[in-house]
Formats: C-alpha cells, structure tokens, sequence
C-alpha cells in the first residue's frame, strides 16, 4: 500500500493502546521526542512509537485516522501463535507464514503453510513421492484425529492453489480463508508436538505416592 503526502503539518496524534509487534505484550504506546505528521487531505496522521515494556522498548510506525484511531502499524501486527517445542525450521517457516499474512501477502502466506506441512513430515520421516502421500503416510508415524489429517490435505491443496497458476481447487486465496488456515496449522502444531509437553506438566502436578 502507498501513502502519499501531499501537505503536512506536525503536530500530535491520540495516544493509543496496541499490541507490540516485538514483544507481543499489549500496552498504551509512549510517545517519542519526535512531531506526528497529519495529512489534510487523507485525513491521516503519521509516526512513531515506542513500546512501553522496559524489556523491549520497540519502534513502531503508525497510521491513524484523524481521530487518532490506529489503523496500522509497522512492522504489522502478526497472529500469535505458542512455539513452544516446535523445532526451529518448522516455527521459522510457520512464522513466515503469519508474517506475510499480517501484511495481506496472502499468496505467500498459504505457500508457507503448504511449507510448513512439508517440514513437518520431513521432520517425522514420512515418505511419499509428493506431500499428498506423505501426509498420508504421517499415520504410520504419529496418532492424530483424522480431522487434522483431512485439514492436512486441504491446507496443501491452498498451497498448491497459491503456487501453481493452472491449480484453481479454491476460488480466491483470501484474508479469511487465510485466518482459517492458520488456525487449522496452530492446531495441528498443537497436537503434533505440544499435546505431551502439556501432558507431562499435568502429570508433575500429582503428589508422589
């Protein structure tokens, strides 16, 4: 998206509450030393902020209307998502993912959840000659409802669809049918590799007999 500037003036927009797209902790953004710009004729107003948790202290840029309602941020917010035991390769593809959908990049976004699903078989050893049989063969490998392996083979065919011009499987590759698909991925992560980590905590919590 381009903003363009066509007259100025400085001034000061309303401060506001946002969720840190470094931290990811919500909070009411502290201004800096700086003047906010306010364009007349969009009726916008742009600057900087800074996250008001010590241990981040991170900039953002900021649209807002001219009422001071925040209507973007830079770097864009992204959906969060637990990545705890996740292996590294899998959550740095996933996070991909969330961060080019956080900027409508949706085609990219889908071919990086279409990523994911490959790493995860790569990471639990599932053979097959394409990703539809090695999801497939990923129930010989770990026990998961058959609902997440349906979801499997349809967040590969949106994938798919993204990556090859002559796939037409979905009608659009949308904000919607994005937000789905990363929630489908959220919880094949889940139960893929988070389910016995929880497990284990739950069963810590009993007294020794």
């Amino acid at each position: 998206m381009i903003h363009k500037i066509e007259s100025s003036k400085a001034g000061s927009a309303k401060t506001f509450a946002t969720t840190c797209t470094h931290c990811g902790n919500n909070g009411t953004f502290q201004n800096l030393p700086v003047q906010d710009i306010f364009e007349p004729k969009y009726q916008l107003w742009y600057g900087s902020r800074k996250c008001p948790n010590p241990k981040c202290n991170g900039h953002i840029f900021f649209i807002a209307d001219a009422g001071g309602n925040l209507l973007k941020t830079y770097p864009s917010l992204k959906i969060n998502f637990n990545s705890e035991r996740i292996p590294d390769r899998i959550k740095n593809t996933f996070d991909e993912a969330l961060i080019c959908h956080g900027n409508n990049c949706f085609i990219s976004s889908a071919i990086m959840i279409r990523k994911t699903l490959e790493e995860i078989c790569l990471d639990k050893e599932s053979d097959g000659k394409n990703l539809f049989k090695r999801i497939e063969n990923l129930k010989s490998k770990i026990i998961l409802p058959e609902e997440l392996i349906n979801g499997m083979q349809e967040l590969r065919l949106l994938g798919n669809d993204a990556a090859h011009i002559e796939a037409d499987t979905f009608e659009k590759i949308g904000k919607d049918e994005l937000e789905i698909s990363i929630e489908f991925t959220k919880e094949i992560l889940k139960a893929v590799y988070q389910y016995e980590s929880l497990l284990e905590k739950l069963r810590s919590l009993k007294k020794e007999i």
